[in-house]
């Protein structure tokens, strides 16, 4: 009889219940004070009232020196974006970028000296305060600069247009006007025509790389 009330599971005890049974038999002074109209739980309850108040004293100093923290790393950030270093570095690595990309479509149609022409003066002049028919004119004007611009202005007008609509030029448009002749035998109009929509394509790239930098 004994053996089956020790071995029975209704008098195994849990470790929540020693737990329980150990805080009950501890001192008074190390516990927390069941009965709050005993005059010494008085100073417990003051004790945790001010550690509460301290808490919230704290979070709120917290949260206005982060204020004032992500204020003047953003006043930081801004000022490091204006600097002429950062605009300079920012050119030079949209201007490598945009040289590969355009040897990289065109190379084998168009010659090399033009592409980098033309990409120097896209990046050059990109987010200027210039109309995009201005910048499509001066780009190609960098290559073929016996053109007059009021010429290249009636040429580069629907491309601007265009691009105001929010339409690209793709890399097989302008492949096809070239077609399969050699660039030398091209006449000046047909040069002037692709360089117009080679330049309206880098102004294009250049928006794109713009937008992933900005990311």
């Amino acid at each position: 009889m004994v053996n089956n009330i020790n071995g029975s599971n209704t008098f195994k005890t849990s470790q929540v219940e020693l737990e329980l049974l150990h805080t009950l038999l501890e001192d008074e002074d190390d516990t927390y004070p069941w009965n709050p109209c005993d005059e010494q739980s008085d100073d417990y309850y003051l004790q945790l009232e001010q550690q509460f108040q301290m808490e919230d004293v704290l979070d709120e100093e917290l949260a206005m020196r982060s204020k004032t923290f992500y204020k003047k790393l953003d006043t930081l950030w801004s000022g490091l974006f204006n600097t002429e270093d950062y605009k300079h570095n920012t050119k030079i690595a949209f201007l490598s970028e945009l040289q590969q990309t355009l040897q990289a479509s065109f190379a084998n149609r168009v010659p090399q000296d033009w592409l980098k022409s033309i990409a120097q003066k896209a990046t050059e002049i990109f987010n200027s305060q210039q109309t995009i028919g201005e910048q499509l004119v001066q780009c190609v004007q960098t290559v073929l600069p016996q053109w007059d611009s009021d010429d290249l202005f009636v040429m580069a007008r629907p491309l601007a247009f265009a691009m105001r609509s929010g339409e690209t030029q793709t890399e097989d448009s302008v492949i096809d006007m070239v077609g399969n002749r050699e660039w030398t035998q091209l006449a000046e109009v047909e040069k002037a025509k692709v360089s117009m929509a080679i330049a309206y394509y880098a102004i294009g790239q250049l928006n794109s790389i713009s937008v992933t930098s900005d990311q």
